[in-house]
């Protein structure tokens, strides 16, 4: 049986609490390797097992995609009505009930499909903001079919490179972000491999590459990286790191390039291939099935494996292609976030400065249209050569101490670093107060503020929600008050906070602007 983690169901919920409040189409951010597929395949049951006669259409642009949901549908409720619509897959089950499409195979045929009630669009980021494409044009004729088509997109990264978030601006097919989990969170909740990333000392040189669309010119960067001594020099850098590690991912420049690199790593006597978006199908799979097995270290690739790739035991993955697409770091940086047996963590070689360009893979934010492209500030240990925060003060791979910076007198005092990534930092707690929030639109919440020196932090116990942040709420009460009964509302949460613990020091790291409260250690 298929057991839904605690975010999965929060996500589900946040579906459904969307809809009950509000009549456009939300946004699920899930990250990497974080499930989206159970998530999918247990609403899908939950919504027809509820309303019957609903007609679900599940789209994505990937084969690999296509038949990894459908799979999951099929492992979760063997007898469901379902069906593919793929000319990859050699499938077209156009009048299943819940039916996986592929866009190129499916756009033209909206009337064929007829009436749909829900459409789910998995890698929901893909999905152009320009109204003349196949899937606009597509989801504009379902909509005439039926008016109330509801739309649901689901993706890890809630944002184009043209035109910023996915939900945000004119002609914007998605109105909210329903549900988000962070790549952070699930790595502390040891859901998600943790990624280390190490300052390369090959660097690729761009400068002169020209841009459109927001992106390096393929030609002209294929043009400016693919040189023999930097390969020879990138290569034994993956191959001096890469030794004791198991499963390679090389992302490259080009077609020409991935083929050098490939060449570079069997002439250092490791096993190599390369996937391209016109290998052939057999070919591909092939390859990766031989990958995926170990008999192949590394695989070498341009303009593929960022989406719809499965294959857990990647634990190196090498950054051969510069990008000014924040989604399309993060996809790339997501392969190595699945968890395998004896596989520790995922390394990043990052020899096309992305870290620095876009700041470390938790942390990443988005530039809107218009804004600067300037790097993001960060910095490179001297003792292991890890990539951190521009601020850290120590490093939390190998313990290097920073020196101090300049002491610049401020308003209030804080002992906070500015760290995205890494260990929280515990801080002792002098005070706590307890007070209702409200934001309008949303359930009351319990505002707790800790006094911790001259230093103030928050956190929000959501008493009144549903779903995962309950859940959170139900944990954080009973660790406060073993013998108190879980409160039914904030009103009566606060009746009782003279009977709650005071923790004795909590662990707090940086959030945006602000700071969240992660843990709490109690005397």
């Amino acid at each position: 049986m298929l057991t839904l983690r605690p975010y999965q169901r929060a996500a589900i919920d946040g579906i459904y609490d969307y809809f009950g409040r509000r009549s456009g189409h939300p946004i699920v951010v899930i990250p990497t390797a974080g499930g989206k597929s159970l998530v999918m395949a247990t609403f899908i049951r939950e919504v027809l097992e509820q309303w019957p006669d609903q007609r679900i259409l599940i789209v994505t642009h990937v084969r690999e995609l296509i038949a990894q949901n459908f799979a999951e549908l099929m492992r979760l409720w063997p007898d469901a009505p379902a069906g593919v619509y793929s000319a990859g897959l050699g499938r077209r089950d156009i009048g299943a009930r819940i039916l996986f499409a592929g866009i190129q195979s499916i756009h033209k045929r909206a009337y064929d499909v007829q009436r749909c009630d829900l459409v789910l669009v998995d890698e929901a980021h893909l999905i152009p903001r320009a109204s003349d494409t196949m899937y606009r044009r597509f989801l504009d004729d379902l909509a005439i079919i039926n008016p109330y088509l509801k739309i649901i997109g689901l993706t890890a990264t809630p944002y184009r490179l043209d035109s910023g978030s996915l939900h945000k601006g004119e002609d914007a097919l998605f109105s909210d972000i329903a549900y988000e989990v962070s790549v952070r969170e699930l790595i502390d909740q040891g859901y998600l491999c943790p990624l280390v990333s190490k300052a390369a000392a090959t660097r690729l040189d761009v400068t002169g590459v020209g841009s459109r669309g927001g992106e390096f010119i393929p030609s002209q960067l294929q043009a400016a990286v693919d040189r023999d001594d930097i390969t020879a020099a990138a290569v034994d850098e993956m191959v001096a790191y890469g030794e004791d590690r198991r499963s390679w991912l090389a992302f490259c420049s080009g077609v020409d390039h991935a083929g050098h690199v490939a060449e570079a790593i069997r002439a250092r006597g490791y096993t190599s291939a390369t996937i391209f978006g016109d290998t052939p199908k057999t070919e591909r799979d092939r390859i990766v099935t031989s990958f995926k097995k170990g008999e192949i270290r590394c695989l070498a690739s341009m303009g593929v494996l960022t989406t719809g790739f499965n294959a857990p035991a990647v634990d190196l993955i090498a950054m051969l292609r510069p990008t000014k697409s924040a989604g399309l770091y993060v996809q790339m940086a997501g392969r190595g976030t699945r968890l395998s047996p004896a596989k520790d963590n995922c390394l990043v070689l990052d020899f096309a400065g992305n870290v620095a360009r876009h700041g470390p893979i938790d942390a990443v934010a988005p530039r809107e249209p218009g804004k600067g492209d300037g790097e993001a500030p960060v910095k490179v240990c001297p003792d292991c050569d890890s990539i951190l925060a521009a601020a850290t003060r120590e490093c939390p791979d190998c313990g290097h101490v920073f020196p101090p910076p300049e002491i610049k007198i401020e308003a209030s005092a804080s002992t906070l670093e500015i760290l995205s990534s890494g260990k929280p930092q515990w801080v002792a707690v002098t005070d706590v107060a307890y007070d209702l929030h409200e934001k309008p639109g949303k359930p009351p919440s319990l505002r707790v503020d800790y006094r911790c020196g001259l230093v103030r932090h928050r956190e929000w116990v959501c008493i009144e929600h549903t779903g995962y942040a309950r859940e959170k709420a139900v944990a954080w009460w009973r660790r406060r008050a073993p013998n108190l009964p879980m409160p039914a509302t904030v009103e009566q949460a606060l009746e009782q906070s003279e009977e709650l613990l005071v923790p004795a020091e909590i662990a707090v790291r940086p959030s945006g602007r602000f700071t969240e409260v992660v843990d709490a250690r109690f005397s």
